[in-house]
């Protein structure tokens, strides 16, 4: 094989065209191959981004809603207590609790739904589980009463209120 000016290994007089297409042939599969290894790590990239999409997603709402459904169940628990409590001091250790696992729920990203007696029913957030006859027309459709409190994440009715209706 000889060089040519430009440094480039040439055919020179012995060498045949069967050395040429070898050569040739060696770089195809180079190429493939080379080829294969991009389309790997495209995909390889591509999961990466979809797992990160799909944890950002989740983290966008901010919520795991798992604990978050047992942290409502403990608030639902201490705000009973706390409302039946015919003891001062009982009362204010109830109402604390639940302040703070009010608080635990709002920092991770839920939003707890406690209607209060006499607010408008709202079906998107409350469950109507029991209804009660009113004598005052403007009552309709108001809560008389709140059985479990409800559980938003967002926009989303993750639990809805436990409720009973005036009608």
């Amino acid at each position: 094989m000889t060089e040519g000016a430009d440094g480039v290994a040439g055919t020179g007089k012995g060498a045949g065209a069967d050395e040429v297409a070898e050569q040739v042939r060696r770089l195809d599969e180079r190429v493939e191959d080379l080829g294969r290894v991009i389309a790997r790590q495209s995909q390889s990239l591509e999961r990466l981004l979809d797992a990160e999409k799909k944890r950002s997603a989740r983290d966008a709402a901010g919520a795991d809603l798992a604990l978050l459904v047992d942290l409502l169940a403990l608030f639902g628990d201490a705000s009973g207590c706390a409302s039946s409590s015919a003891d001062a001091a009982d009362r204010a250790a109830f109402t604390a609790l639940a302040d703070g696992l009010e608080r635990l729920i709002v920092g991770h990203g839920g939003t707890p739904v406690t209607p209060r007696v006499g607010d408008d029913f709202d079906a998107t957030t409350m469950d109507a589980v029991d209804t009660r006859e009113t004598g005052a027309a403007d009552r309709s459709r108001t809560v008389a009463g709140v059985l479990r409190p409800g559980l938003n994440v967002g926009s989303r009715s993750v639990r809805p209120a436990a409720v009973i209706v005036y009608r």
